[in-house]
């Protein structure tokens, strides 16, 4: 089914305007989500707001929004106040800079959306894909869209261009907020760890060689439970009282071996050339000797 385009856009480069359509690049299905059930009656739940002050049900048209800045005191901001805050949408993603693509951490990839030429935008939309593959060049801009102003990465692929919505710095944390051992690494260690990574290695990425196994066995449970079946439940595993401690040149050489032997694995033996027969031929030759055999009896 061709996909069908949620917004119309301008990208802006330079002086040159370049109609495109936009499309979701992604469509996460996620995990399986469940409701919430009374367990006396098997009826649905709904959410309420309570006032923790009151303890009273608050209706949603008495609510209002409200800012914490000091514990237990908020400013309160009307509709009108907010709305006039966002930002004004122009459908039009502005280029700042150009940057080489290995320069963008991945950490801060977001959301990606595909983009293609809308009417008379073909030429120059091929001309800037073509710019920045031969420089080796993505394009930073600015899009305001839905009331907030996103930073966006544009890097051309195969067959056109990817507009990446990028996280802002203040929302990725460095790092160096984690507590990183240091450690030293011996030559042996290394030797085999690099056999191992080669052993186990791939050219490129297939993502339709993995699946959610835990989404494919929770809807697996939820027909079985449609059906009346029970779900078998495993007996609780104590939690266990930390790392194991184990040897690291063993494991890497345990590693390697079992690599090696999984790759070394012979395909199945092809079948004798008389059993490679076609199933009809070898009819026939079996026919034809038992007609020998009753002829020779005569």
């Amino acid at each position: 089914m061709a996909a069908r385009s949620i917004a119309s856009l301008t990208i802006s480069f330079g002086l040159v305007s370049i109609p495109v359509k936009l499309y979701s690049a992604t469509q996460p299905r996620g995990g399986v989500s469940f409701n919430l059930i009374h367990k006396k009656c098997g009826s649905r739940l709904k959410q309420q707001y309570i006032c923790i002050k009151e303890d009273v049900v608050v209706e949603r048209a008495e609510m209002v929004k409200g800012f914490e800045f000091a514990k237990d005191q908020y400013v309160i901001f009307t509709p009108e106040e907010l709305k006039e805050l966002e930002e004004r949408s122009t459908g039009s993603v502005d280029i700042t800079e150009f940057v080489p693509d290995e320069k963008i951490d991945p950490v801060y990839y977001d959301k990606a959306y595909f983009l293609a030429p809308d009417k008379g935008g073909a030429k120059p939309y091929a001309l800037l894909a073509e710019g920045m593959r031969k420089t080796g060049r993505c394009a930073l801009a600015r899009w305001a869209a839905r009331g907030k102003q996103y930073l966006v990465q544009l890097r051309p692929v195969k067959d056109g261009l990817i507009m990446q919505q990028l996280l802002y710095a203040d929302e990725v944390r460095p790092i160096s907020d984690v507590e990183i051992q240091e450690a030293p690494v011996k030559e042996p260690e290394l030797k085999l760890a690099i056999q191992l990574i080669d052993q186990i290695s791939a050219e490129e990425f297939n993502p339709k060689n993995y699946e959610d196994d835990v989404k494919k066995r929770i809807e697996t449970a939820v027909q079985e439970k449609v059906q009346g079946q029970e779900i078998s439940v495993s007996p609780a595993v104590p939690a266990g009282g930390g790392a194991q401690v184990i040897d690291l040149m063993e494991a890497l050489r345990a590693s390697v071996g079992k690599a090696g032997a999984k790759r070394a694995e012979p395909a199945e033996a092809e079948p004798p050339a008389a059993e490679r027969r076609p199933p009809k031929r070898a009819a026939a030759a079996q026919s034809t000797g038992k007609a020998r055999v009753k002829a020779g009896r005569r």
